[in-house]
């Protein structure tokens, strides 16, 4: 089967094109990217052409342009370019040079793909760089996923040469005499892929010359056992993992009855940005005391006695809200519904901890509603004596996420209510209370 009809099957396998809406084709102006625009208009696909120029190579960078344009110019198709300053853009972000070129680009091809309505963004990733993604990633340190090399198609972005190797799609270039241009960066050690590229694969079939077929054959095993290791992880994380709005919870019991339990929690919190050796200590701390923190760039995750419990980083609220004496209602930060009520021989107190009734005469305006804070005190409703927030929290079992998300009512500098779980003795209803103060939590 030639080039252009493996190609073909390529796509409809995969089902990653079809021919109602225009394609947007990232086109460097390197052998790849021109085979691979030449292939889909050849194949009868609306094409755009988009080209980035990073600015890494000086003349050549804008000699890469001028060959884009009049490459799309000669084909009668649309041309979007654009430049960008990514070695700034890379020092700025703390990133190497490769990782900003990539952000740069995909940034701009979904920018591009909004504007245009486009079907999909094809790139010119091939065979060989799926297996130069593999051993990048063996050395890095990765999961099964990264063993299978570059996929066909993520979100809108389609990859039609992954079915071609580095040769073929050269010999295509040759016989249908396309004009490209030579990337010299591509020759150099100073990225990562091009030392993987230049030397490891090379030194690699000194040893097994047929390495590069070795290797993509053994791309295509691991997807198929990850599609079964994916069934059997997920079937695990769902028996051990709980929802509580934005909050998730582990069971440590059931998750210790797993097979690999390392496994699994690598899964489960590698996607939320814990680094392998963060998630090794998790799993060395499950019998540990509750209170230890671990903690990704977006992420913290809490041993709590019989659980995990993840949660999304929040900068702590040291806000105060106020609320008024003719306020009825509020939404933020919590919602409360609030009425004034004459106390009357039909008057019935509730028990809900999310409906209160307090002594109206007693409180003093504007109530203040904030978090807890180190040292405050209270009198729990039914007690005489003073008794610290953070020992009630420990009395009922609060977790560190539970006394975090806690708001204190406060009527001048006293505490009137731990919202949502008990009053202050000394505002509550009495035989002597003649207006009820109502407030109702919204859960």
């Amino acid at each position: 089967m030639n080039l252009k009809k493996r190609v073909e099957s390529y796509i409809l396998e995969h089902e990653l094109l079809d021919y109602d809406k225009v394609i947007i084709v990232g086109v460097s102006g390197g052998t790849d990217s021109v085979v691979l625009l030449h292939l889909l208009l050849s194949l009868g696909y609306k094409c755009v052409v988009a080209h980035c120029n990073f600015k890494l190579r000086m003349e050549a960078s804008e000699n890469d342009s001028l060959f884009v344009r009049k490459l799309a110019i000669s084909l009668n198709i649309p041309h979007y370019s654009i430049d960008f300053e990514t070695v700034e853009y890379a020092k700025s972000q703390g990133i190497s040079i490769e990782m900003a070129a990539r952000d740069l680009r995909y940034e701009w091809f979904s920018d591009l793909y909004a504007q245009l309505d486009a079907q999909a963004i094809a790139v010119a990733h091939h065979a060989d760089d799926s297996i130069e993604t593999l051993l990048m990633n063996l050395v890095r340190g990765t999961g099964l996923k990264g063993l299978t090399g570059i996929h066909p198609k993520n979100g809108k972005v389609v990859r039609p040469l992954l079915c071609c190797t580095r040769k073929e799609i050269e010999q295509y270039r040759i016989e249908n005499q396309l004009q490209h241009v030579e990337d010299a960066s591509n020759a150099t050690l100073d990225y990562t892929r091009n030392k993987f590229r230049n030397q490891v694969i090379p030194l690699l079939e000194e040893i097994n010359p047929s390495v590069r077929q070795t290797l993509y054959q053994t791309l295509s095993r691991f997807d198929g056992i990850l599609s079964i290791y994916d069934r059997a992880i997920n079937d695990t994380i769902s028996q051990v993992k709980s929802a509580e709005g934005e909050l998730i919870k582990i069971n440590i019991e059931q998750l210790q009855q797993s097979a690999h339990v390392t496994t699994v929690l690598y899964e489960m919190f590698h996607p939320y940005g814990f680094s392998n050796d963060t998630i090794e200590k998790i799993s060395l701390q499950l019998e540990s005391e509750s209170g230890k923190s671990f903690f990704s760039d977006t992420h913290r995750l809490i041993k709590d006695r019989d659980c995990l419990m993840l949660q999304m980083l929040q900068s702590r609220d040291e806000l105060v809200y106020e609320i008024g004496e003719n306020q009825i209602e509020i939404y933020t930060p919590i919602s409360l519904k609030i009425n004034k009520l004459t106390k009357t021989g039909h008057f019935s107190l509730s028990k809900e901890s999310s409906c209160i009734h307090l002594d109206y005469s007693k409180l003093k305006f504007p109530l203040i509603l904030r978090k807890w804070q180190e040292g405050d005190t209270f009198y729990p409703l039914g007690m005489n004596k003073r008794k610290k927030v953070s020992d009630f929290f420990i009395d009922n079992k609060f977790s560190l996420i539970q006394k975090e998300q806690t708001w204190l009512l406060l009527s001048a500098d006293e505490i009137v209510w731990v919202v949502g779980y008990r009053i202050d003795n000394r505002y509550r209803i009495t035989e002597n209370t003649q207006e009820v103060f109502e407030i109702k939590l919204a859960v």
